[in-house]
């Protein structure tokens, strides 16, 4: 595996100004190299800070980074990882109160759920498609993806893209 590299992001949705360097360092120690990032304030949280990184590691670094930063209070961050011919992506989200959540990618980005996690959510929600609803929810990860969005739009500087234009 050591020939197949992976890409993937950092995306750092608030972290504590004072936390900002020994991001920087975790993330460089999992990568195997000294990083900087370019750090914005982030409008939503005053006080906090927000930055992206693009990395390429070895295919499992993901990982390792989500390893490297779980566990800091009042820190929001999410890790993607992309697929590789012989590796599956992966997405790890983090927000303080729901600790962290994985979910396999595939090459489009989307969240893969497995047959057995959804057959356990068939069977915990027994016909109830409430329950049901709710266990595939936990599956997707729609708690965390509720809570980074609006970290995740906060910017001025969100890039405006449109993808039809009528009349």
């Amino acid at each position: 595996m050591a020939g197949h590299m992976a890409r993937g992001v950092v995306l750092i949705h608030s972290a504590p100004r004072a936390l900002c360097p020994h991001l920087e360092w975790a993330v460089g120690r999992a990568l195997g190299r000294a990083v900087n990032f370019d750090w914005d304030d982030q409008p939503v949280l005053p006080g906090a800070r927000r930055a992206e990184f693009y990395w390429e590691a070895p295919a499992g670094t993901g990982a390792a980074l989500a390893s490297a930063m779980h566990g800091w209070e009042h820190l929001r961050f999410e890790v993607t990882e992309d697929p590789t011919p012989r590796s599956d992506g992966g997405r790890w989200l983090h927000t303080p109160d729901l600790g962290i959540h994985y979910a396999q990618t595939d090459t489009a980005g989307n969240i893969v759920v497995g047959e057995d996690r959804i057959r356990f959510a068939m069977e915990a929600a027994a016909g109830d498609m409430a329950e049901l609803r709710r266990e595939l929810d936990v599956a997707l990860g729609a708690a965390w993806d509720d809570e980074l969005e609006t970290f995740r739009h906060a910017s001025g500087e969100a890039p405006v893209v449109w993808l039809h234009k009528v009349g």
